[in-house]
């Protein structure tokens, strides 16, 4: 257990895009987590939606759907209420009447539901399948909740990555943007900045958005 963690985490935070990561954690998951041979994850967005980002195959995705459409199933369970959902002999389960026949009949024989969430917020959830097992060893589960530790964290860090790399795209765009108001008119910083702001404002579009066409409109004139 201590050596699949371990390859597992080393998978993990190695440097990576966030779509990357992503796949990074899935894959682990699927090489590392006895019993479960299907691993996905989602991400949860602050209106309520759950969103399925990555998965090891085409059932992943599937059975994600199915619970996030129907709103029920552990995926949905664990990022709502309870944060680790075990469901072994899948036919004979009777929490969820409408997702788990549709399930079974897509061969599921067991699921593991694990929140990933920081003590601010719920992340997401790391959402495990088996089509093989009927059961979830305590090993199984153990081995899950550590490695949806190490997922949190790779997570999050790339998601702040991803935030501080965009942060700094808009604020170059911005300036590039206040730059070209600033000589095409001949105004100082500040009344272009001001410029800017209104534009923004009465066309009810982000200052990125104006400062990006701007820099688009200006680069297809001396094209």
């Amino acid at each position: 257990m201590a050596a699949a963690l371990t390859a597992a985490a080393k998978a993990i935070h190695a440097p990576r895009s966030l779509e990357e990561t992503l796949t990074a954690i899935v894959r682990a998951a699927q090489d590392a987590i006895p019993d479960m041979n299907h691993a996905g994850i989602s991400i949860s967005h602050r209106d309520g939606r759950i969103e399925t980002l990555a998965g090891t195959d085409q059932l992943v995705w599937d059975l994600d759907s199915v619970q996030y459409d129907l709103n029920e199933g552990p995926c949905v369970s664990s990022v709502k209420d309870d944060p680790v959902v075990v469901v072994e002999h899948a036919r004979q389960e009777q929490r969820w009447p409408r997702y788990m026949p549709r399930a079974v009949e897509a061969g599921l024989r067991a699921q593991l539901a694990l929140r990933l969430y920081t003590d601010e917020d719920t992340i997401g959830g790391l959402n495990l399948y088996s089509t093989e097992s009927e059961t979830v060893s305590s090993d199984t589960v153990q081995m899950a909740e550590l490695f949806a530790a190490h997922a949190t964290i790779a997570l999050n860090r790339t998601r702040y990555e991803h935030q501080l790399n965009e942060a700094l795209a808009s604020r170059k765009a911005i300036g590039q943007a206040i730059g070209l108001i600033m000589q095409r008119y001949q105004i100082d910083e500040d009344r272009a900045f001001h410029f800017l702001v209104r534009a923004s404002s009465s066309s009810n579009l982000k200052l990125r958005v104006i400062a990006d066409e701007l820099i688009s409109s200006a680069n297809h004139m001396f094209s």
